[in-house]
Formats: structure tokens, C-alpha cells, sequence
């Protein structure tokens, strides 16, 4: 049993790649949206840019849609001036994966708030920044270096009851970035089902 569980997480490690540390540059990607709108991070240039790694049928990202945590981090990141891209890397006929009316349906139904929900079909840019799980967090300061990358939170569980308990270390992250501090905890293991890529 060992020696599978092993193999798993080498196979995952080897589908995502090596997750993106903080302080490098963040890698640039052109996506489109829910409304096949084509999305550049470079055209964020100068914002704080917070990456979430989406699967809507994930029981670890329901928890965080269900007790309406992720939404108000989103609504919260905005309202400071940061821009929120969710990406879901899940490829087509997988779990997580929806396009045309279902998507935006279900964008809906989740109450979600990015400033865009991109589509990453082919996992290129999931597999670029390291995603292996959702969900899966990144904060890229306005020169386009990451400072954080890992967990949403500081408690592994499925449970909605958690979230209040939990340290939000993308929230610390976002208030550090965006107060030109450095990031106090800049790396942490992320946790969530693992990327359909």
C-alpha cells in the first residue's frame, strides 16, 4: 500500500510539476474566459494578481464555496484592487471541467466572484505553475513575481465548519503583498483533490 500511495504522488508530481516557489517570476499566460474572452496576465501588470485552482466538484473547494469563504475572499481581494483569476485546469470530459451555459450556470449557482474564471483545457498553465490540487493558491505581487504559493488555509479537511477556525494564508498574504511587506509564511504544502489534467 505504501509503495502505491508512493507511486501516486510521484505520478502527480510528474503530471503538475514542481510547485512554483516564491520569488520567481510569475509565468505568463493568455487564457480564455466563461465568455471566451482571451485573458493575459500581462495585462494586469502593476496589480496584485491572486491564482485559485478551481474544481467545482471537489469536496475541499465545496467547502470553501459552500460556507461562502471563497466568494468574500474574492468580493474582499477586488474591492482592495487586487484581481482574482480562477483557473480551472481540469481537461475536457473530467471532473471539474464545464464550457458554454454550464459553466456560467454554475458560476453562478457557486456565488463565485473573480474578476475572471479561465479555462485551462490543456493544463499547460496548471502544469507551468506546479497545480496539483484544489483548490491550489498563488499571489503574484504587482511586478509579476509570486510571493505565495500553497494551501488556501491552514486546516486539511472537508469540513465548512473549519474555515472559521483556519489561518487564511492567501488573506495574510494578499494584506502583506499589498502593504509592500514582505510575506510572513510565503510557502505552504497545498491540499485538495488532485488537478484532472
Amino acid at each position: 500500500m505504501t509503495r502505491i500511495l508512493a507511486l501516486a504522488l510521484l505520478a502527480t508530481a510528474l503530471i503538475a510539476g514542481e510547485p512554483l516557489a516564491p520569488g520567481s517570476k510569475a509565468p505568463a499566460f493568455t487564457l480564455a474566459d466563461a465568455s471566451g474572452t482571451q485573458v493575459s496576465l500581462a495585462g494586469f501588470a502593476g496589480k496584485t494578481v491572486v491564482l485559485e485552482w478551481v474544481n467545482f466538484d471537489c469536496p475541499f473547494v465545496k467547502k470553501h464555496y459552500a460556507s461562502g469563504s471563497m466568494p468574500k475572499l474574492q468580493a474582499d481581494a477586488k474591492a482592495a484592487g487586487a484581481v482574482w483569476l480562477s483557473i480551472c485546469s481540469s481537461a475536457p470530459g473530467k471532473q471539474g471541467h464545464f464550457a458554454g451555459e454550464a459553466l456560467t450556470a454554475r458560476i453562478a449557482a457557486e456565488k463565485a466572484a473573480p474578476t475572471h474564471y479561465l479555462i485551462d483545457a490543456d493544463g499547460a498553465v496548471g502544469r507551468a505553475y506546479g497545480a496539483a490540487t484544489t483548490p491550489q493558491m498563488v499571489v503574484i505581487d504587482p511586478a509579476g513575481v509570486v510571493r505565495y504559493h500553497g494551501a488556501i488555509d491552514s486546516i486539511r479537511s472537508t469540513d465548512a465548519a473549519d474555515v472559521a477556525k483556519a489561518v487564511n494564508h492567501v488573506s495574510a498574504a494578499l494584506a502583506e503583498v499589498m502593504a509592500g511587506k514582505p510575506v510572513t509564511t510565503a510557502q505552504t504544502k497545498p491540499y485538495g483533490c488532485s488537478v484532472k489534467y
